[in-house]
């Protein structure tokens, strides 16, 4: 098997053998994956558009950055510990777990994920009682530009609308509740056809995580969404469209054999994914020219 191709962040590498390609996405946590790249393309009627949560519909990634940042400064026991510039592509649009691991390999090795984790959750939840009482930090969940008129364009021509993230539901649920709140448009699980995280967080007395493992850059959060979600067989994966920003979230949509459409204002061309998209628009209403 020849390789073939590997983007600037290194996350995947692109293999060859007799004619056929596969991705091989590496794992901070020790499990990579080898998956079959399929055809990709977007057939009319487009049937439903999947689209990623963090930076895509809620612009938070800075918000999450910090947690990941505050909580290795907790682990470490320096609270002037700052990420450098190159670290961003590494902590964002994968899971936690890989965050938190980059982060420890890099800064404190003689550390565990497993005590970084602790300290992530214990911040994550204060900060969200924080932001739901009103008294957290300025700016944190601000819904993405033209969103609201976005959702509603694809409402009117009866497209389906799928939400995925690889973050946990205690995470993810207070960003599109609190966007939907400022935009006015009621219950989200009310609005989107499927919602799909990555399960609760695993701790003692808790059942839960589906996304630690498997999280963008698998395939597995956008497969879910479009087969089980949304109903629609992977034979009819042409007449469905993915949005991401970022560069984990594309390739997950693109191993679920559905056609990527990605954004300039996250990490993908940084990270360079830009040629794995179908197309790459400035905002959700540049998505309306391609479906």
């Amino acid at each position: 098997m020849k390789k073939i191709w590997t983007p600037k962040d290194g996350k995947i590498d692109i293999l060859e053998d007799e004619g056929k390609r596969y991705v091989e996405v590496k794992s901070a946590m020790g499990y990579p994956a080898l998956y079959p790249l399929h055809e990709v393309k977007i057939e009319k009627p487009v049937e439903a558009v999947l689209m990623d949560l963090d930076g895509t519909s809620v612009k938070s990634e800075e918000f999450w950055v910090w947690i990941i940042q505050s909580s290795i400064a907790r682990l470490m026991g320096n609270p002037r510990f700052s990420l450098e510039d190159a670290d961003i592509p590494h902590v964002s649009g994968h899971s936690v777990s890989e965050h938190l691991q980059y982060c420890i390999d890099k800064y404190c090795p003689e550390k565990s994920v497993e005590e970084a984790r602790r300290h992530y959750y214990d911040i994550t939840d204060y900060e969200m009682d924080e932001i739901l009482a009103g008294r957290g930090r300025e700016g944190a969940f601000t819904p993405a530009e033209g969103l609201k008129d976005f959702l509603y364009e694809l409402k009117s021509r009866n497209i389906k609308i799928g939400l995925v993230t690889s973050g946990l539901y205690r995470k993810a649920m207070p960003e599109i509740i609190s966007a939907f709140k400022t935009l006015g448009m009621g219950d989200p699980v009310d609005f989107y056809d499927a919602i799909i995280t990555a399960g609760y967080p695993l701790g003692k007395g808790m059942t839960g995580t589906l996304g630690e493992l498997a999280p963008k850059p698998h395939p597995w959060l956008y497969a879910e969404t479009m087969r089980v979600g949304l109903g629609i067989p992977f034979e009819r994966r042409h007449h469905v469209v993915g949005i991401e920003d970022s560069s984990a979230g594309v390739v997950s949509i693109l191993l679920a054999g559905v056609a990527p459409i990605g954004l300039t204002d996250g990490n993908i061309i940084k990270a360079g994914v830009d040629p794995l998209c179908t197309h790459m628009v400035d905002n959700l209403h540049g998505v309306l020219e391609h479906i």
